[in-house]
């Protein structure tokens, strides 16, 4: 969720494309989490199961509200224009098993949105194993200038940086997906290091991307995955779309110091859709209010 400059090219050109907005008419989630692969546990989870109308369960979510952390960057540090917020019109379980964030405009131009993050920051592989962490997702189903702004994400943070709110990069950011401007193109970012520049060519990060097949990332759910592997002589990151891997981050890509200071503790994870930013640009008159990012779920697993 932080400014790349090296993608201001392809976000003109989605948003020089003609209007597609499409009918946000809800779209069922699987009825239950997948079954746990072989070799597998599941670690942590959320279904999001809960009565239409509903908040998150707060055992595992806490809400972000307003426009930045306690002391920390305004505009939550990326110049997003949006105010988040703990009500049920922004974050609300669907009643057909999926999480919605909501992005809404008031008659006066102003923006609400929704950003929760777990309330668990310990999010790790255990030594010489696997962590996996991944959700089925569709993203706010609008293109064109109608999603200029639009930036749905799922992420984590290093524990670190709650309490804190002021030591990133260091404390290492996994984006597992984000999106801009309802592109159909999934990037996926290890961040860490200092800025700008450092090991980490920040603020661009070290990221990939990736486009949706068979269906676009607006018009159904998609699995994206983040696999963490702490099994070999180093370290490796891998991201995944529905089970292609698309993206790989290696221990030996930065140095020793740079690499301990990033992931050298647990993380939690973030969920929201932030509107406008140095990376999408601003929203328009055009663009269009109340385009929901759904979640179906959000799991964790360890590997036996």
């Amino acid at each position: 969720m932080r400014f790349r400059s090296k993608y201001k090219v392809a976000v003109a050109v989605v948003a020089a494309v003609a209007v597609v907005v499409v009918p946000t008419a809800a779209i069922s989630a699987q009825a239950s989490l997948p079954a746990t692969p072989a070799g597998w546990t599941l670690a942590w989870s959320d279904d999001f199961t809960g009565p239409a109308g509903t908040g998150v369960n707060t055992t595992n979510w806490l809400y972000d509200i307003g426009t930045s952390y306690p002391g920390g960057a305004a505009s939550w540090g990326t110049g997003e224009v949006e105010k988040m917020t703990s009500s049920t019109a922004n974050v609300f379980q669907d009643g057909n098993g999926n999480l919605n964030i909501k992005p809404i405009r008031d008659a006066k131009g102003s923006w609400t949105s929704g950003r929760i993050e777990t309330q668990r920051t310990d999010f790790q592989p255990d030594p010489g194993k696997v962590m996996a962490v991944e959700a089925r997702i569709q993203m706010p189903n609008v293109t064109g200038t109608a999603a200029q702004g639009y930036w749905p994400a799922f992420w984590m943070l290093g524990a670190p940086f709650r309490g804190n709110y002021t030591n990133w990069p260091s404390v290492g950011e996994m984006d597992i997906m984000e999106n801009v401007n309802g592109a159909n193109t999934v990037w996926a970012t290890l961040h860490c290091g200092t800025t700008p520049g450092g090991a980490c060519n920040e603020t661009t990060g070290l990221g990939g991307s990736t486009t949706c097949l068979g269906s676009t990332c607006q018009s159904a759910f998609h699995v994206y995955r983040i696999e963490w592997d702490r099994s070999g002589v180093s370290e490796q990151l891998r991201w995944s779309l529905d089970g292609v891997v698309f993206h790989t981050v290696n221990q030996s890509d930065v140095d020793a110091t740079t690499w301990a200071n990033a992931t050298g503790h647990g993380f939690f994870i973030i969920l929201n859709v932030a509107i406008g930013g140095s990376w999408p640009g601003r929203p328009t008159r055009l663009t269009q209010s109340g385009v929901p990012m759904l979640v179906d779920y959000v799991s964790v697993y360890k590997s036996m």
